[in-house]
């Protein structure tokens, strides 16, 4: 079989009906040229068991890249992900983030080299989150702004997200105050660039890992697009109990040194010191 035109790395921890709720969405993708690789953070027997029941619903089966539990180690799961990558081009989101039918072909549509696309996702409230059935995904209802209301969804200026089509996301991509970083969730570039800067630094833990490496690629030259308004995915609400305050502050200080020096590389990536 031939390279496909683009990977799509999805990361996931112990959140089965969510990762299944998002790989429904990758089995209604427009452009179906792509392999799926799920970075999986240490999860237990249950998310390998349901990949393997969705496998033969995509051209490629999926690739499961797994490593032990050893805490909020996304950064490491990412980089493990990375390598086995067949395609040149990567797309990165999240096993909570069910991805509209023309999600990956918008990636594809907007890439070009020497730049990385940035998205956004449209969070949904928990109740929400727990309605949403393959029906609703197969039929993208859960994309339709009065569909979301009748279940609960309130009245919110960023309902724009969702709404907009056409020549009106494309405007408001140009006008956002939002930067276009690099975002977990929602995000492409050339693997080529992002080996470049040797990943994802595996010091960092939740909180700005992904912003961080697209700091290094913006200090290695390679430009941003924002895409938040045309690359639709609507993100599932779950707690987040790993967060803790130690991670952030490690973080931000990482962060801070990388655009203070404007470090393009990292000695704690792919390629160890």
């Amino acid at each position: 079989m031939e390279k496909p035109q683009i990977a799509i790395i999805i990361s996931t921890y112990n959140a089965v009906e969510w990762l299944k709720k998002t790989l429904w969405g990758y089995t209604k993708q427009s452009f179906t040229d792509f392999e799926l690789i799920i970075a999986d953070d240490g999860s237990d027997y249950r998310t390998k068991a349901l990949i393997n029941s969705l496998s033969s619903l995509f051209k490629r089966p999926i690739v499961h890249v797994w490593h032990e539990d050893n805490g909020f180690q996304k950064s490491v799961i990412l980089n493990k992900a990375l390598l086995v990558c067949k395609a040149d081009y990567i797309l990165m989101s999240d096993g909570d983030c069910i991805p509209e039918k023309d999600f990956v072909l918008t990636h594809i549509k907007y890439r070009k080299p020497n730049y990385f696309l940035s998205g956004g996702y449209f969070k949904l409230p928990m109740v929400v989150s727990q309605a949403i059935t393959r029906e609703d995904i197969d039929s993208q209802k859960c994309f339709d702004i009065n569909w979301l209301k009748s279940q609960g969804l309130k009245r919110s200026l960023k309902n724009k997200k969702l709404s907009a089509k056409g020549i009106q996301s494309n405007f408001l991509n140009m006008i956002t105050p939002t930067k276009a970083s690099w975002n977990g969730h929602n995000a492409s570039g050339w693997k080529s660039d992002i080996l470049a800067i040797n990943g994802f630094d595996e010091r960092m833990q939740y909180g700005g890992q992904d912003r961080e490496l697209g700091e290094r690629l913006k200090n290695k030259g390679v430009q941003s697009k924002q895409i938040r308004y045309c690359a639709i995915c609507v993100h599932l609400d779950h707690a987040r109990g790993y967060v803790k305050e130690e991670m952030l502050n490690n973080n931000a200080r990482i962060r801070k040194e990388t655009r203070i020096m404007k470090k393009t590389y990292t000695d704690y990536g792919i390629v160890k010191k």
